[in-house]
């Protein structure tokens, strides 16, 4: 089956701003590292589409979306040349990244979750399925930039991707897919504002 064929209008939707919002997160990045219109178009694609190939390919919905759908492409050709045009100075507020950052984790995670499900996985890896697609694009995004990925700091990332994957299993098995989308989608977002305003953490040891 091809990717794009699992997703129906509100799926299709929320991978498309996903992958939009994760765009604006690659290409803001690749403004503060200073990288020129080609560097910042390719960071974009990168960030907005790497965890929605590898979540296709490993749930055997090949060709991927992002490549078989040149809405993908597009979306994420827009956000590189937005934040090119937009602001010269974007590069100064570091809580914008780390905002588009949540909201493409967020939409991403419940997107993948509901993909995975509908494809016959299990709830648990399903939810495996949303933190994946949530993760991969910023785990790119931060290496291609010559940064420690968010994930592999003591940030609540992943684990906000969990949690909006729980409530989309939860809504599934009720028959409430929509509104177990949404609420997933805003409880991620709801946790990673808290980590970035409020410094919620996961505990760490100390060496």
């Amino acid at each position: 089956m091809h990717g794009h064929q699992l997703a129906g209008p509100l799926l299709y939707a929320a991978d498309l701003l996903g992958t939009f919002v994760f765009a604006l997160s690659g290409a803001t990045a690749g403004v503060k590292s200073r990288l020129d219109l080609f560097g910042l178009v390719a960071i974009s694609f990168a960030a907005g589409n790497a965890g929605g190939i590898t979540r296709d390919v490993l749930i055997g919905a090949v060709p991927p979306a992002a490549i078989s759908d040149w809405s993908y492409l597009g979306v994420s050709l827009l956000a590189g040349f937005v934040v090119f045009f937009w602001s010269p100075n974007i590069e100064k507020h570091r809580s914008l990244v780390l905002l588009f950052d949540g909201g493409g984790l967020s939409l991403f995670a419940v997107a993948g979750t509901q993909k995975a499900l509908i494809a016959g996985l299990s709830p648990v890896m399903a939810i495996s399925m949303g933190v994946l697609t949530g993760i991969g694009g910023g785990i790119l995004r931060d290496v291609l930039v010559n940064q420690t990925p968010t994930v592999l700091q003591e940030d609540i990332y992943a684990v906000a991707a969990a949690a909006a994957g729980v409530i989309v299993v939860i809504g599934y098995v009720l028959h409430y897919p929509t509104f177990a989308m949404i609420a997933g989608a805003l409880l991620c977002f709801f946790l990673r504002v808290m980590a970035i305003s409020r410094g919620w953490r996961l505990p760490r040891r100390k060496a």
